[in-house]
């Protein structure tokens, strides 16, 4: 029975890849195009041209040779490196195991893994990742090639989420050890987790990387609908709740601390330093993905910062 499970579980991880290779090649080829700036406006290390400084560039990337000579102020851009280093911090824990509209949570997680790394292996890019369900955390190792990155793929979407509670933040600080050069860092999670347990990894890791939180939402996380009464799980504790859902005044309080917990999160990656982009199980997250990819860019070419 359980190798049959496994085997279901397999095909079904085939089946989604292979939708979702078509789906993002079609789509997302051609973003990157030009000069490779990366992902996210983060700052590069290969040396490019100067600009005239507008409000909220990084004065520390003040180009004082032409400032000096043109008296105008300048910040000297830069480039990413072309080889560049992206870790993949993916939370499968139990609580993405769920989902009300066209996916579930987990799928959602394995299709922004997929799309964030096709976008990013290309140019002899390395790509690696640590993966969390339970207790249990797995690291991946960075290498470079679409064939590699398809197998590392294919790994994460065969990850089978298994029980108890998930330390989201000892996930994140495995892309913390062993320091490397500076890259991309893409943490991939619901953050139902305390904030407490992981914006301090979040920040340390943004210390020397650039970071992009992808948020994964469910709509049933952020109101309850009118059904009467419902039987919750909690799939990390398996405990159980009944809740009458007919009561306007419950729904209210419900939807009013989902919200004040979402709002939390996102101050706690903003303050954190992470580009933040929110992906829901009822929308084309793939067109969200695009959307932030383009908003990125024209804030770059703008000059201002996440």
């Amino acid at each position: 029975m359980t190798l049959q499970a496994g085997d279901a579980a397999s095909a079904r991880a085939e089946a989604v890849l292979s939708r979702l290779q078509l789906l993002i090649t079609r789509k997302l080829d051609g973003l990157l195009q030009g000069d490779y700036l990366g992902l996210l406006p983060g700052p590069g290390s290969e040396p490019g041209e100067s600009r005239e400084y507008r409000p909220g560039d990084d004065v520390r990337r003040m180009d004082w040779p032409v400032t000096a000579r043109t008296t105008l102020p300048h910040v000297r851009q830069t480039v990413a490196d072309r080889e560049l280093e992206t870790w993949l911090a993916v939370d499968l824990s139990a609580s993405l195991d769920f989902g009300t509209a066209k996916w579930l949570k987990r799928d959602l997680a394995v299709c922004a893994a997929a799309a964030v790394t096709h976008l990013v292996v290309r140019g002899g890019n390395r790509v690696g990742a640590v993966v969390g369900t339970g207790s249990a955390r797995v690291r991946m190792p960075a290498r470079p090639g679409r064939k590699e990155a398809q197998g590392l793929m294919r790994t994460i979407a065969r990850t089978a989420i298994q029980p108890g509670r998930a330390d989201l933040g000892a996930l994140i600080d495995m892309l913390n050890r062993p320091p490397r050069r500076r890259g991309l860092g893409v943490v991939i999670s619901d953050f139902l987790a305390p904030t407490a347990q992981w914006a301090r990894p979040v920040r340390k890791l943004a210390v020397r990387h650039d970071v992009l939180a992808v948020e994964v939402v469910d709509p049933r996380e952020l109101e309850l609908p009118d059904v009467g009464v419902l039987e919750l799980v909690d799939p990390e504790t398996g405990e159980m709740h009944e809740v009458q859902t007919a009561d306007p005044r419950l729904r209210q309080r419900y939807a009013k601390a989902a919200a004040a917990q979402r709002a939390e999160i996102a101050d706690a990656l903003r303050n954190a330093g992470a580009a933040h982009l929110r992906l829901r199980t009822d929308s084309d997250w793939l067109l969200d993905i695009v959307r932030f990819v383009a908003a990125q860019r024209h804030a770059r070419t703008r000059g201002t910062t996440r």
